[in-house]
């Protein structure tokens, strides 16, 4: 069986470009933590936005689709699961919940693994849930003549239990430990999550709920208001590329986790640089003015529907519609953001183009 020891990366050299994704998301960390505090209405707001972007993005990567309507009425639980897919959705929302509510009383062994992948497939008809895989499995990529290349095999069936847990026993080590930064060894456990491919089915959504999870319990919450799994998805190119760098002499032990390292720091990064870019744009504005006495008075003026909006579309380079721009601006209805854009389109700020469902808008430059 393979052998995992997660000591060696106390003595790692990482490069500079690592380091500098680690001092700027501490540095958006210690922000964000004073956000919460002073702004606790606009965050709830963002969690429910992000909530539903997390479930669909995570599994349209999977391709398992439905329309944005019934994925936002699955997540509220305002409905049930029509189809397969849908059933599947409905799984990630029940354990992204948990995770969102439970984090801090959720361990990381091999048995809450398979407790959260036998929610994940609590829908489905496929009978895979809350057990490892039983048959070897592949990484394969499909080519665009429509030919299938096998890029990576994760271990056999007979191994997966052994391999899920070291590598947790030594995630778990290595977090007591406290010599190594979280977000260094929280990359490298996914790594070898995916690289294991513990499941018949749901390796990749469970890896991105376990991302999650991880990321949680040490602190680092942008995950609830920006969606990670989103940020995967809009460069699921490079996540794959990174995956397979990282592969490379993975069943010797000698493989180099660092372009995944990277790329999942450039993740996290991403997702704290729009959460102050939204934050930015629903915050009130604060005026310190002279009183007749000599002394200062602090005024808060409130940031009108029009000014928020305007402050999204300025934002915005290219196409984008009304539900992006509802999406950036939570404290907004939807209505209020249409009558906002027809007003911007009146005036000549934005134009709009098409009818109905594929309405979208662009800036006047």
């Amino acid at each position: 069986m393979r052998e995992f020891d997660y000591k060696k990366y106390k003595t790692n050299r990482w490069d500079n470009e690592t380091l500098n994704y680690l001092s700027q998301i501490h540095e958006y960390k210690g922000k964000q933590e004073l956000f919460l505090r002073q702004k606790p209405v606009e965050m709830e707001k963002l969690v429910a936005v992000a909530k539903v972007q997390s479930i669909e993005s995570s599994n349209r990567i999977e391709g398992i689709i439905s329309s944005s309507t019934r994925i936002g009425q699955l997540a509220k639980e305002k409905t049930t699961p029509r189809n397969r897919d849908e059933k599947e959705i409905a799984g990630y929302r029940d354990v992204l919940n948990t995770i969102h509510a439970n984090y801090e009383y959720v361990p990381v062994n091999g048995n809450i693994i398979l407790q959260l992948h036998r929610d994940l497939m609590q829908y489905a008809e496929t009978g895979y849930g809350g057990r490892y895989k039983t048959t070897q499995n592949y990484l394969k990529e499909i080519k665009k003549d429509g030919t299938e290349v096998i890029r990576f095999i994760p271990v056999p069936p007979y191994e997966t239990e052994a391999c899920i847990n070291a590598i947790c026993e030594n995630y778990n080590a290595m977090i007591e430990d406290t010599s190594v930064d979280p977000l260094l060894i929280i990359p490298v456990y996914l790594h070898d999550f995916l690289c294991i491919h513990p499941f018949n089915d749901g390796n990749g959504r469970m890896s991105r709920l376990l991302t999650l999870l991880l990321l949680y319990k040490s602190g680092y919450h942008v995950g609830k208001y920006i969606s990670i799994e989103r940020h995967i998805e809009k460069t699921k190119e490079a996540y794959y590329d990174a995956l397979e760098m990282s592969s490379a002499g993975w069943h010797e032990g000698e493989e180099d986790p660092t372009p995944f390292v990277k790329y999942m720091l450039g993740v996290i990064l991403a997702c704290y640089r729009e959460f102050e870019s939204r934050i930015n744009i629903i915050s009130d504005t604060t005026v310190v003015s002279e009183t007749g006495n000599g002394k200062k008075k602090v005024i808060t003026i409130r940031s009108k529907a029009y000014d928020i909006v305007k402050a999204s579309v300025d934002n915005k380079i290219g196409r984008f519609t009304k539900r992006e721009i509802a999406d950036i601006c939570p404290s907004i209805s939807e209505k209020s953001v249409e009558a906002v854009l027809k007003k911007l389109s009146d005036e000549g700020y934005v134009v709009k183009h098409g009818h109905g469902k594929g309405t979208f808008y662009s800036k006047t430059y």
